[in-house]
């Protein structure tokens, strides 16, 4: 997919505020520090569009953008991020389960995790959810620059035998690096693929 168009088109603090769903949408999540801002800027080839920061925990909002126009890429807010307070981190959830769960164009889900890390408690349990709750959802690995390349495979080989205590098969899986910008394609091309079926078969987002 070549990204010819992207654009910031709003913030939300509500699900309900998000703009009208008559387009795919193709969210990305993960830890408030696992790289997704810097991903999502390698992805559109614009450094600044989504907000990256220091400071784990910088999205607070569902941030919506336009891509081609016609489609919609969303910046979810992070999860676990243990320095907010448990009200607000409990806002965030609830922020985060509400879009995920009422969002009737969201058409994939990428949850990033980080390849530097053996599997995270967090991740699985909300890998699981995403399972359990019938979500249409993809694994992104991201990071695999600060790794050699065996000791990312293995990590990844490490995750997937994890998962497969409880999963049967595996959702796809994605290796990314938002500085050397690899494994953005791949995503990029599931994502024109998708739209493309969607389009063939006529398929509406409406009520």
């Amino acid at each position: 997919m070549v990204i010819k168009t992207a654009e910031f088109v709003k913030s939300s603090g509500k699900w309900q505020e998000c703009p009208e769903p008559t387009m795919p949408e193709y969210a990305f999540i993960g830890r408030s520090n696992v790289g997704k801002s810097s991903l999502i800027n390698a992805m559109m080839n614009h450094k600044d569009l989504a907000k990256t920061s220091g400071t784990p925990g910088k999205t607070q909002l569902i941030n919506h953008f336009l891509v081609n126009e016609n489609w919609y890429l969303t910046d979810l807010p992070g999860y676990g991020y243990a320095k907010v307070s448990k009200s607000l981190r409990k806002d965030f959830e609830k922020l985060i389960t509400n879009y995920i769960l009422n969002r009737r164009n969201l058409v994939n889900l990428f949850v990033l995790v980080d390849a530097r890390h053996t599997p995270q408690k967090i991740d699985l349990e909300f890998i699981q959810w995403c399972g359990e709750s019938g979500i249409p959802f993809s694994i992104v690995f991201t990071k695999a620059d600060k790794l050699k390349p065996n000791v990312t495979i293995q990590n990844v080989e490490n995750y997937k035998n994890e998962l497969h205590k409880t999963w049967a098969d595996l959702p796809e899986i994605y290796v990314t690096s938002a500085e050397k910008k690899t494994g953005g394609d791949e995503i990029l091309d599931f994502i024109q693929k998708t739209n493309e079926f969607l389009k063939n078969n006529s398929v509406s987002f409406e009520e």
